[in-house]
Formats: structure tokens, C-alpha cells, sequence
């Protein structure tokens, strides 16, 4: 349904069917927060909300861009002129994928693009890498640039970065581009290695479910940055290139040459949330899913105490979550709001999700938005 509403409306905008649709999904991450830009290991899995995309080729050099989710006209820009940080609002994600596969040297001559999503916007569900990498899948394979995922994922990261000017790492669009159904992508974010590591919750009689704060967050508003360049200044004293390669074991030691108790926090969390990514992996690859859960709860304690990028929705979110008989329970993505990911038994999550609204209408809260996290399908073309 969704795609036919898409391909209608690209119809109704710009007078011809489009040459295809796309899909590319939103992401929750398992565990490993903060990690990516730090060259260090990740976990996450592709949700079934997607960016659509109806796009078709232009050769004049114009680029059209329309979303059935915000009000207002087509946007219509030069492919020529398409210039960083320019005021262009969430047009500014698929432009900026234009404008690097151009600074990469790929001839795109311009594009019409009707987008739809169900990803929710500022949830930490990653709904602007969908939106990039949806992009970047139709137009790589509309213009044939032969592009592998892992190179489609970088380029929509450039465009993140340099174009919108936000400085995130490349997770959110890798687990876009390359996750596959019923699997948690493992990615080492030093070599862009994946592995696809089997997460079949319901054959184990779990769920992992989303808690939506509802609680807006906006990464390029500096917080996140100053935490990126914090870690960078740990690297820097630490004499590294990046804090991956502080080893778990050496943890303490590296702790105690630090003078800034700010920058000592972000190396702590980075350098600990790396090996709980370790530590799920070889929990899941024993079969030992259930385990994971007090690893999540420790990498929200990390997250609240030495990052402090949590808030009080998403604290009592875990908590309430907890405390109703859930396995485990941390914040996920960016913070200042968002969401957090919730491991349950399959027969008891009906009750922690009521645990956890009523928890919020006690505490004067916005009603949160709760929804299984079904491990599902990277981009793909869907018509």
C-alpha cells in the first residue's frame, strides 16, 4: 500500500510514472553507542519502518525533491549548485547525497523524488540515514555506478556530514544499507567489516521492544559534537588514533593519565561500550540471548553517568521497564530523547509496555510510542 501511494504520487507531482521505487529502512541499535566515530564495534538491526523513495533520472541538471510527510511544494535545485550547509531543510538529506555522489566523481545528471516514511523523526531510529541511503540505492542503481553497500553507506555518511553538518559516524546508514532480516549487523567500524550475526528473537520466546519517548532531539545542536571532539582529545592524550585502540584491559591505566574529568568520562564509556558489543556477541553466538539483557542495562548506566546524553523519559523508561521483569533495558541512539530498547520475555512484554506508560502518565510524561523490534531487511528496490 505504501508503495502504490508513492508511485501515485509521483505521478500526480511530475506527470509520468517513476522508473522505480526503493525501500530503505530505519535502524535500532542493539549496543555499542558512540563507538562508530571512535573507529570501534557496533550492533544494530534494521526496523521494518522504511523511507520510500518513487524516483526517477533527469539530464537538464535539475534536481526535484517532494515528501508526502511535510507540507510544502516540490524543491527544485541545481545539481551544480548544490551547496553545504545551505538552508534547505530536510531536502538537505537527499541533496546532500546527490552532491557527494558528484564530489565522488559519479555523473548524476538530476533526479525527480517523491519520498514517503514511517521511520519516526527524532526518535533516534535514524530516519534521515533511511532518507540518505534510500537516495543512494536509487540513484546508484538508476544511473548504474555499480556501488557496492559499504561505499553506498559511506557517501550517504558524507553527506551527513559535510553537506547537513552533522559529524555522526557510518552505523546508521550501514545498518540501512546492508542489514538483513531476522540478523543484528556486527560492524567494525575501523575496516567497515560486517557480520551477520542470526537474532531470531520469537524462536527463543523473546521481544525487543522499542520505547518512543516522543522526546525530541536534534543532533546537529552541538552536543553531540562536543562529545565527538571529546573523545577525539582522549585519542590525543591517550597517543592513539582513535580510542578503539585503548584496550578493555588496560582501561584503568589509560583512566589515570587523563587529567579532564570530561574527557575521562567519554573514554570510559567508549572503551567499556565497545567490549559489551564483544561481550553480546559471544553471548549470542553461545545461544545465550537471554544473557544479553544485564549488558544493556549496564551500557545505559554508561550512557546516563559518563556520557550523560540520557533524560529523565528515557531513565524511566529502563527503569520502569526493569523493574516490571524485563531481561534488560538501555537508551539507544543520540540521546537528549529518543528511544530506548527493551529485552522481554514474549509473554510478559504486554505487561511491561503497560508498566512503562504508566509510569509516564504518573510522571506527567508524554505518552510513549511502544513497538517490537523485528529484525528486518537492509535497502532494496521494491518496484
Amino acid at each position: 500500500m505504501e508503495q502504490v501511494g508513492v508511485r501515485e504520487g509521483f505521478e500526480e507531482l511530475y506527470g509520468a510514472a517513476p522508473e522505480g521505487v526503493w525501500a530503505a529502512p530505519g535502524r535500532v541499535n542493539l549496543i555499542g553507542e558512540y563507538t562508530d566515530f571512535n573507529e570501534g564495534f557496533v550492533m544494530p538491526l534494521a526496523l521494518p519502518h522504511t523511507a520510500v523513495a518513487a524516483v526517477s533520472r533527469r539530464s537538464d541538471g535539475v534536481l526535484r525533491l517532494h515528501s508526502a510527510d511535510i507540507e510544502g511544494p516540490v524543491v527544485e535545485l541545481r545539481v551544480d549548485e548544490l551547496t553545504p550547509r545551505s538552508d534547505t531543510g530536510w531536502a538537505a538529506y537527499p541533496a546532500g547525497v546527490v552532491w557527494a555522489l558528484r564530489e565522488a566523481g559519479h555523473a548524476i545528471g538530476g533526479a525527480d523524488l517523491h519520498l514517503s516514511s514511517t521511520v519516526p523523526t527524532g526518535a533516534g531510529l535514524s530516519s534521515s540515514a533511511a532518507l540518505e541511503v534510500v537516495t543512494a540505492l536509487a540513484l546508484d542503481e538508476l544511473y548504474g555506478l555499480g556501488l557496492t553497500r559499504p561505499e553506498l553507506a559511506r557517501l550517504a555518511q558524507r553527506a551527513e556530514n559535510d553537506f547537513v553538518g552533522v559529524p555522526c559516524g557510518v552505523m546508521d546508514q550501514t545498518a540501512s544499507a546492508c542489514c538483513t532480516e531476522g540478523h543484528a549487523l556486527h560492524l567494525d567500524c575501523r575496516d567497515l567489516s560486517i557480520r551477520q550475526v542470526p537474532f531470531d528473537l520469537a524462536a527463543q520466546g523473546l521481544e525487543l521492544l522499542v520505547v518512543d519517548t516522543r522526546v525530541k532531539h536534534a543532533l546537529g545542536d552541538g552536543a553531540y559534537a562536543e562529545r565527538r571532539a571529546g573523545c577525539e582529545e582522549g585519542a590525543r592524550q591517550l597517543g592513539v588514533s582513535h580510542l578503539r585502540d585503548v584496550a578493555y584491559e588496560e582501561l584503568d591505566a589509560a583512566l589515570a593519565r587523563l587529567s579532564d574529568e570530561r574527557v575521562r568520562r567519554y573514554v570510559r564509556h567508549v572503551v567499556s561500550d565497545d567490549h559489551r558489543v564483544e561481550r553480546v556477541i559471544t553471548l549470542l553466538d553461545a545461544g545465550d540471548v537471554r544473557a544479553i539483557g544485564p549488558v544493556l542495562t549496564d551500557g545505559h548506566a554508561s550512557l546516563r553517568d559518563d556520557l550523560r546524553i540520557s533524560c529523565p523519559e528515557l531513565d524511566l523508561a529502563v527503569s520502569a521497564a526493569n523493574s516490571a521483569g524485563a531481561l534488560g533495558a538501555r537508551m539507544t541512539g543520540g540521546g537528549f530523547g529518543g528511544s530506548a530498547v527493551v529485552l522481554v520475555e514474549a509473554a510478559d512484554a504486554d505487561g511491561v509496555t503497560k508498566a512503562v506508560v504508566e509510569a509516564f502518565a504518573e510522571a506527567g510524561f508524554t505518552a510513549p510510542r511502544v513497538f517490537p523490534a523485528v529484525p528486518s531487511a537492509g535497502a532494496r528496490r521494491i518496484g
